[in-house]
This record gives structure tokens, C-alpha cells and sequence, in this order.
């Protein structure tokens, strides 16, 4: 695979304020552990690589086990994560695969159950922006570290 165009380099304003946004969803208040969760998940529906090996990195760095990631594609089946993760992870997919679920009330009510107003826009955010970067890594080959 071959990189197509470094959207850095082309348009630095533009990716610049992708990263301001990224940055205050970051610090929305969320917390760490989630944030990694629910970014890795859609990565994994995206099939984005960099961003996979990005934030399963971070996950683990942060603290995350590794039987919590190499589950987390099969989340509904195992007892290792809480419900309020349960929440995120539906909402996640729910908005990640929009097209195909119009964000179905049942997730929203989950959602709704486990965060307040603000939690849900923050979290809608965080799923707004990773699948923003899924998109701009994989449209123009981004490639990750090859540690």
C-alpha cells in the first residue's frame, strides 16, 4: 500500500482545525478509557489501520488489558465491559454504520440511560471526529508505524 497525499502538508489549516476538534473532544471530560474504547470500535468498522494501531497503542498505554481489546469486536458477548461502555459501544455503531441503522431508538434509549445530555453530545462528538479521521486515513493511505 502506498501512500496517496499527506492532507497535513495539502491543507494545514483545514487539518489543523481537525485537530483543534479532536482536541476538545479529548478534553470533553470523558472519560480516558471510553474515549480509547469507542475509538478503536469504529476504527474497527471502518477497517482503518493507522487508526487502529493508533489507539489500541494508547489504550494499552493507558492502562487498557489486551483481552478488553482482542474482545472488544465481539463486545456484546463478554462480561468485561460495564454498561455504561455497553451504552457507548452501541451508540458507537449505531452512528458509525448510520446509513445502515438510522440510529435506532433502542441504542438512543441505552444511550440515554447511561449519560447525560452533555455526555451525549460529547460522545456523539468523539464518534463524529474518529470517524472523520477513519475517513482521511484510509481515503488517502495513511500508514502506520511499523513497530
Amino acid at each position: 500500500m502506498e501512500p496517496r497525499l499527506d492532507a497535513f502538508k495539502a491543507a494545514p489549516a483545514l487539518m489543523q482545525a481537525m485537530v483543534d476538534m479532536e482536541k476538545a473532544v479529548a478534553g470533553s471530560g470523558l472519560e480516558h478509557s471510553l474515549y480509547e474504547l469507542v475509538k478503536t470500535r469504529a476504527s474497527q468498522i471502518n477497517g482503518c489501520a493507522y487508526c487502529l494501531h493508533m489507539h489500541t497503542r494508547d489504550a494499552r498505554a493507558s492502562g487498557e488489558t489486551e483481552a478488553r481489546l482482542y474482545l472488544l469486536d465481539a463486545w456484546r458477548e463478554s462480561p468485561l465491559y460495564t454498561e455504561r461502555e455497553r451504552a457507548a459501544l452501541a451508540w458507537t455503531e449505531a452512528l458509525t454504520l448510520v446509513s445502515q441503522t438510522h440510529a435506532p431508538d433502542a441504542d438512543y434509549e441505552l444511550l440515554k440511560s447511561q449519560f447525560t445530555d452533555a455526555e451525549q453530545v460529547k460522545l456523539t462528538l468523539l464518534i463524529t471526529t474518529i470517524n472523520a479521521w477513519n475517513r482521511i486515513a484510509i481515503g488517502f493511505r495513511s500508514l502506520h508505524p511499523m513497530d
